[in-house]
């Protein structure tokens, strides 16, 4: 039987593990492994998957920490000095878009966390292309033919980074409205998922991705170097943040951003996000709710 994408993925991002660990994940039934979110490998305890109901123990023995060193050795293709500036923030993105986190006792340097070593535990995110998630949302987004200024909101898990990635593929491709030029601020390569230049997810055609560096200074970057229609970027978190895109909004770039919380009053609460509402930075918001594997989601005016 032909493997499903969802499987094939899986089947992928399990590839960077040891041969003993891939094994035992790989003894999970294809309709398991196409469900899988992250797989979880910690130093003394046998490997676990992160289903949409919960983390389950696959019952194989104990991680050693041998097994996180060769882990990182294999993920790196034995070239570990070259993905240094991705482990010192504490994350490793490989082929496909998968992304390895990592934990360990860091080493540190002028104040900044150098590298982390003698690690002791690890979760290998299983990167998902989910086309067409944003269909039910993006008539109500672009009510004049293009994308207004959004901001999806969630708590963490819900699925906020692939209903802004697809919305980003969606614009770039004009689907639902005009076509635009995209710029994605990646931070952490969750979104686009570059692997040597190039987005292992679809982003679309029309779309510009700096990944790496802080939000912040991405933004900004993108706005000067890539004149921009769309400035996106995922999970706004600091002051610097909100100011970038305060500034983006004053050159009349339309908006695309997620940010964690359970509703807007949750927003209204929070310092940094309290800015950002203030500012009227967004004319819609977009609230997911998770029920299972099922999302829905509701769109606000918020101007």
């Amino acid at each position: 039987m032909q493997k499903t994408t969802a499987t094939q993925a899986f089947c992928q991002a399990v590839r960077a593990m040891p041969v003993r660990l891939q094994h035992e994940a790989l003894a999970l039934g294809e309709e398991e492994q196409g469900r899988v979110e992250e797989l979880r490998l910690r130093t003394g305890w046998p490997m676990t998957a992160l289903l949409p109901e919960g983390e389950r123990a696959l019952g194989g023995a104990p991680v050693e920490r041998r097994e996180l060193e060769q882990l990182l050795e294999i993920a790196s293709q034995a070239s570990i000095h070259t993905v240094l500036d991705q482990v010192r923030r504490g994350y490793l993105t490989i082929q496909g878009g998968h992304r390895i986190g990592l934990c360990g006792t860091a080493s540190m340097e002028k104040g900044q966390i150098h590298t982390l070593r003698s690690l002791s535990s690890a979760s290998i995110r299983i990167a998902r292309q989910k086309k067409g998630v944003c269909t039910p949302v993006l008539d109500g987004l672009c009510p004049e033919g293009r994308l207004a200024d959004t901001l999806i909101l969630s708590p963490p898990g819900q699925g906020k980074t692939t209903l802004l990635r697809d919305l980003i593929r969606a614009v770039s491709w004009g689907e639902g409205c005009r076509p635009q030029r995209v710029s994605l601020a990646d931070e952490r390569g969750e979104v686009a998922a570059l692997f040597r230049g190039v987005p292992q997810l679809e982003v679309g055609p029309r779309t510009d991705v700096v990944e790496g560096c802080p939000k912040a200074q991405g933004l900004m970057l993108l706005l000067r170097a890539m004149n921009p229609q769309v400035l996106a970027v995922d999970e706004i978190t600091a002051p610097e943040d909100v100011a970038a895109l305060e500034m983006a909004a004053g050159c009349g770039v339309t908006l695309l951003a997620t940010a964690h919380g359970a509703g807007r009053d949750d927003l209204e609460r929070r310092p940094v996000y309290r800015a950002l509402m203030e500012k009227r930075l967004f004319h819609f918001c977009v609230q997911i709710e998770r029920s299972g594997e099922t999302r829905s989601y509701h769109i606000e005016e918020l101007r």
